[in-house]
């Protein structure tokens, strides 16, 4: 069987941890930072924070086009440096609108980051073991989700340094770039003709690689931007994005406001980054066996239950107190152990459907739609919690959920079957 845990690979997966660790250790201080420098207010707080998703997801579209138009590892490489930069920005900014422009214009970076290292991390893997390793390498981004921001509110706490933690994501940004710069390029195992089904990347920029690769690229088209043959699973993936965007946005509010639960929301995270974990490393069999189909839902029914029990129990405990703690907190672990099943298939399914020189378009696809979900989440999910209320909100979160489970029974899973490539 041929190695999955490759140099090349370890070094990618350590690259993204140092990713989503730069990000991750700043996000949960980001709002308490604006507001005691620069006063700002909360509806001012969302709006200068909602731009780096806006951005984010502009971009990724174009990032997967760009990935695999040009040489995948000088892609990385000025993606990640821009990445980095940013951050020494947020050290200068000395006014809120100055801070608003470097915070919204940072998300261009990371969006098309995530897209170049994760198709990197593809395209050094052995074939034989891409579903499995594609399944691993999310390990590395829910590790970070699940340390970093403890640690930024335990640096936080006892020095009271916004500064030290703009250093720190700064400093682990570079360290990122620094490991990333050191992968080792594939060696295109096929010739021109074949070239558009290699199982192997040209990381370095072979120009020669490149040039008669531009013989065989079809012309620029709507294709080229979102992998049109993966459509329903990207619609499927807005379904489970929208459901997340309202939990993790409404959960802390919803918790203190209506379940009496405060300085939960910490908790919440880690736990579902520990199901998150949990569930990469026992799905990675399963995948390895190219059980994408029942990986996948596998996940979304695990998940299904989970934002169930999230609502449910505390309808049924009048006194709100032990049946909703065991709701809140047990939600979290299942709702990461269906999270943990379902991205790593979703994500092997579209680039099952995709041709060696569509994996950026693929993997954007995929990021897109789920972008997509969550905005739609953080938006709909706050108006109808004005108007209703954040009961009625997370019922329709378990709705739209279980839509989506019985859209990927009823139609996905047969629409990737008949259109699968590899």
């Amino acid at each position: 069987m041929d190695r999955l845990w490759n140099s090349n690979y370890i070094k990618v997966m350590i690259a993204n941890f140092a990713l989503f660790f730069a990000f991750y250790v700043l996000t949960p201080l980001l709002p308490l930072y604006l507001s005691e420098t620069f006063g700002a207010t909360k509806d001012m707080i969302g709006l200068v924070l909602s731009g780096y998703t806006i951005t984010a997801l502009i971009v990724r579209p174009f990032s997967g086009f760009i990935v695999d138009s040009f040489p995948r590892k000088m892609v990385l490489m000025v993606c990640y440096v821009a990445f980095a930069i940013f951050f020494a920005g947020y050290l200068a900014a000395s006014t809120l609108l100055l801070f608003t422009i470097i915070r919204t214009l940072h998300g261009g970076p990371f969006g098309a980051l995530t897209v170049a290292n994760s198709t990197v991390a593809i395209d050094v893997l052995p074939a034989s073991r891409r579903s499995e390793g594609i399944g691993y390498y999310g390990l590395s981004n829910n590790l970070a989700m699940a340390i970093a921001p403890t640690i930024g509110l335990f640096i936080y706490n006892h020095t009271h340094s916004f500064q030290l933690l703009f250093w720190i994501a700064l400093i682990v940004a570079v360290a990122g770039l620094a490991t990333d710069a050191t992968v080792k390029s594939g060696k295109c195992k096929a010739n021109s003709k074949k070239s558009s089904t290699d199982e192997t990347a040209p990381l370095s920029g072979d120009s020669t690689l490149y040039t008669q690769n531009s013989k065989l690229k079809t012309p620029i088209s709507l294709d080229r931007f979102f992998l049109l043959r993966g459509w329903l699973l990207g619609i499927n993936m807005v379904f489970f994005g929208f459901c997340f965007g309202v939990l993790s946005n409404y959960l802390a509010i919803y918790g203190k406001e209506v379940l009496g639960i405060t300085g939960g929301t910490g908790i919440w995270f880690m736990l579902c980054s520990l199901g998150l974990i949990l569930s990469r490393l026992q799905g990675g069999k399963a995948l390895r066996q190219g059980r994408l189909t029942h990986n996948a839902a596998e996940g979304m029914v695990i998940s299904l239950v989970g934002y169930a029990i999230f609502i449910a129990l505390p309808s049924l405990d009048t006194q709100l107190s032990t049946l909703s703690a065991i709701g809140y907190y047990g939600s979290a672990l299942l709702i990461g152990l269906g999270n943990g099943h379902l991205w790593p298939a979703f994500q092997n399914m579209m680039i099952s459907m995709a041709h060696h020189n569509e994996r950026g378009t693929a993997n954007s696809t995929i990021l897109v739609s789920w972008d997509i979900g969550m905005g739609l989440g953080i938006l709909l999910g706050g108006i109808i919690a004005e108007i209703l209320s954040y009961a009625v909100a997370f019922w329709i979160v378990a709705l739209v959920n279980a839509l989506g489970v019985l859209l990927y029974f009823a139609r996905t899973q047969t629409f990737f079957l008949q259109r699968q490539i590899n």
